[in-house]
């Protein structure tokens, strides 16, 4: 592997084991100092760094003295799991957009490049105690974005990001779960058998060393790990205080696309997605949608319209004379031709072709709908 050099790697392992995924002063002392210097100053050479408050500083020091990276690497690779850097070729670029809060270095499990991987990918976020609604959304949204080469970008949690991740490997497509614990113990424990066939299929990633477990302010940090990685997040349900508005957030505040699924306004599940679509957020309803909004220049997604009729494809003045018939009976040239704003010359031409069509029919000097027309016409005065 190319990159890091080995004393690097190893201070960055140890760094996982001490400073906390996001935190900013941890990664201006990185920044500043280095890797190795970084480890030697939270090993206990020197004077406490600054920016820090004493409790917090004998806190950094009585984890520095449990930290073993030897081990934690021994492990990883024992599970199959790799250690990456930044400056190594799998780092995907991105990360870098999140500053001093970038991660210090990812473990990652799966043998897919991350860094290829991350270059088309999209997050498909929400809530854990979603719908029926919110759940096959996610699930449609997962496999449309695989069957169209995008990578589906989640938390491996319950509710919507689990359906994300399922839709995503039934398409039999890629999927990366970013997890808020070490990546060789999944959690939650009921999708164990998915991270493990996710970890199979794709790729599972973490920032905390093995065997960490997972916290509530883990989980918010790891959010901003899904959003830098990702060119857009989509929020598919989402109460106002659901932890995947902070996701959206985080996208936002990185300048990447940041969309929404709707629901029904009746929903408090829905509400934080509508708050989020009242603001930046763009809505959208499918893969093609999302592909238009975070895809190459000329992935557009095909036009919408309604269901086509037969009479959408006459021309207007024709159209105008078919309108003018009555929903039922017979009514005379005269009569027609005036509520058609037409001649009788023109309005009875227009008949003709209309006859011709099946749209109507002849009787004496009078004119009538089609019985087979009836449902059609009327359809023309309701909905014009």
């Amino acid at each position: 592997m190319t990159g890091a050099g080995e004393d690097e790697r190893l201070a960055r392992a140890w760094l996982t084991r001490v400073i906390e995924p996001g935190d900013q002063t941890g990664g201006r002392w990185l920044r500043e100092l280095g890797p190795v210097a970084l480890t030697r100053r939270l090993g206990g050479e020197g004077d406490p760094l600054p920016g820090v408050r004493p409790a917090r500083w004998a806190g950094l020091r009585s984890r520095a003295t449990h930290a073993r990276p030897e081990e934690d690497l021994a492990t990883a690779h024992a599970a199959g799991v790799r250690f990456i850097c930044p400056g190594d070729l799998e780092w995907p670029a991105q990360l870098d957009d999140l500053g001093d809060a970038r991660p210090i270095g990812l473990w990652v499990r799966g043998t897919p490049s991350l860094r290829m991987w991350a270059l088309r990918s999209v997050a498909v976020v929400g809530a854990r105690a979603c719908t029926e609604y919110g759940a096959h959304t996610a699930a449609v949204l997962g496999a449309e974005l695989a069957e169209r080469g995008w990578v589906v970008v989640s938390g491996g949690a319950y509710g919507v990001d689990g359906a994300a991740h399922r839709g995503a490997l039934g398409a039999r497509g890629a999927t990366i779960a970013v997890l808020a614990c070490g990546v060789d113990r999944p959690y939650p424990r009921g999708h164990h058998e998915l991270i493990n066939r996710i970890a199979e299929q794709g790729l599972v990633i973490g920032e905390l060393p093995p065997g960490d477990h997972p916290t509530p302010s883990r989980f918010v940090l790891r959010n901003r790990l899904i959003a830098a990685l990702t060119r857009g997040t989509v929020v598919v349900e989402a109460a106002h205080r659901s932890g995947a508005l902070s996701t959206a957030r985080s996208a936002q505040r990185l300048g990447r696309h940041t969309m929404g699924v709707p629901g029904p306004v009746t929903s408090a599940l829905s509400a934080g997605v509508h708050e989020l679509l009242r603001g930046e957020a763009v809505l959208v309803t499918d893969a093609a949608e999302i592909g238009e909004l975070v895809g190459d220049m000329g992935e557009l997604a095909p036009p919408r319209h309604g269901a086509f009729r037969p009479r959408d494809l006459l021309a207007p003045a024709t159209a105008a004379v078919l309108a003018a018939l009555p929903a039922r009976g017979v009514t005379t040239l005269p009569d027609l031709a005036r509520s058609a704003g037409t001649s009788p010359d023109d309005a009875v031409a227009r008949l003709y072709e209309l006859r011709s069509l099946g749209f109507v029919e002849r009787h004496g000097d009078g004119w009538q709908l089609t019985r087979q027309k009836d449902h059609s016409s009327k359809s023309s005065h309701d909905d014009p």
